[in-house]
């Protein structure tokens, strides 16, 4: 699997979507991100990243990292303020 693109959500209550190729060659979109609710990339606040990621750890469970859940925990929740740094992490961390 592939990441190709991350944009703004075309689906009403979404912020963002992400494009992924599969090994088959089909295209996968996910949007995720609740609109109009905070994450650390607009709050820079740690302790509520951590709140965040203790409660939805359970996400990670299905070990899909094209899943709605991960992108939120890695991209929304990553490990820096930066959209743009949590993506290239992200890419790297899954080899995407």
């Amino acid at each position: 699997m592939k990441l190709i693109s991350i944009t703004s959500s075309t689906k009403p209550g979404k912020k963002l979507m992400a494009t992924f190729t599969t090994d088959s060659g089909r295209t996968k979109t996910t949007h995720f991100g609740a609109s109009g609710m905070d994450d650390y990339t607009l709050t820079y606040d740690k302790e509520q990243r951590e709140r965040y990621r203790t409660r939805h750890a359970k996400d990670l469970q299905t070990h899909d990292p094209s899943r709605a859940g991960f992108l939120s925990y890695y991209i929304l929740w990553g490990d820096s303020v930066s959209r743009q740094s949590n993506i290239a992490a992200f890419k790297r961390k899954f080899n995407l």
